[in-house]
């Protein structure tokens, strides 16, 4: 008979992880050339490893109650690489034609989770499930009392994702052993595909997002029953869940207008530039929408 892991089973599971990648490099070596163009916050340090592992938030100058504020979230899944990248570009290219919003930019929430590339932290703990009061998750919790301290009304929050084989071959399966649960696989969709909010789902903004990011990459389409990871597609592409009830990062700040992307990075027609030129698309069009408004 098995049982749920124990803080032994965990630690078994940490000590097999293994670095990957440098968030030094990748993440915080980008960061540092921002200084001069954007306000950059420390708002956390990771336990494990504070020097190794600070969590910062990119800001634009010169706040004004008057703009509208944005939150653009990253790396909330470490192991969901255009997501990270995704914001980087953003703030290297294009953040500047955006200033007449206050934004908000958190590249990468989960440093550890980036190098070892992971759904978890190091405490097997689901960041993306974990947004909710007296979380147990650091990087979450983190987010929030950043948010909290800021104590402001966000218009939009755009937070990146992707979904990948792995979720299948490695995530859900260990899943499924910490837990001791029965956890089927899901059909992976073949392509990018919207999460919006069920009690603000945002209809005509995601589909307009739609219709820019099918400019770069496929949409991912529905199966036989019209659903996308077993969710009814509310339009095509576009799935809407409970945010805030799930612990979701995009349920963290009740914005008005709110998206979640979902990359889909091992399809035989994308590549890592497309995936981070998507979500790129995302955030501008996600702008330029609200702009509109």
């Amino acid at each position: 008979m098995t049982k749920p892991w124990n803080s032994y089973d965990k630690k078994l599971w940490f000590d097999k992880q293994k670095i990957q990648r440098s968030y030094k490099k990748d993440v915080l070596e980008q960061i540092d050339l921002f200084k001069n163009e954007f306000d950059v916050e420390l708002y956390g340090k990771l336990s494990l490893n504070e020097n190794k592992y600070p969590i910062y938030a990119i800001k634009s100058k010169d706040f004004d109650k008057n703009k509208k504020n944005v939150l653009i979230t990253g790396g909330v899944h470490g192991y969901e690489t255009s997501g990270i990248h995704g914001v980087l570009e953003f703030i290297r290219t294009y953040a500047k034609d955006y200033l007449d919003f206050n934004l908000f930019m958190i590249p990468c929430l989960s440093p550890w989770a980036y190098e070892t590339i992971n759904r978890w932290n190091n405490k097997t703990i689901d960041p993306n499930r974990s947004f909710y009061e007296n979380s147990n998750c650091e990087e979450s919790m983190y987010l929030m009392n950043f948010l909290k301290n800021l104590d402001l009304e966000f218009y939009l929050h755009v937070d990146l994702h992707e979904t990948t084989n792995s979720d299948n071959s490695i995530f859900r399966p260990a899943l499924a052993l910490r837990d001791d649960k029965i956890v089927d696989d899901w059909e992976i969709p073949d392509g990018f595909y919207l999460v919006g909010d069920v009690n603000q789902p945002n209809d005509k903004m995601q589909e307009k997002i739609i219709q820019e990011v099918e400019k770069v990459t496929h949409i991912a389409p529905s199966d036989k029953d019209g659903r996308i990871i077993g969710e009814k597609t509310s339009s095509f592409g576009v799935i809407n869940y409970e945010t805030k009830a799930l612990g979701l990062c995009a349920g963290v700040t009740g914005a008005k207008f709110c998206t979640t992307t979902e990359v889909y990075p091992d399809s035989k027609n994308a590549n890592p530039q497309i995936c981070i030129d998507a979500q790129v698309v995302v955030i501008k069009t996600a702008l330029e929408y609200i702009r509109a408004i």
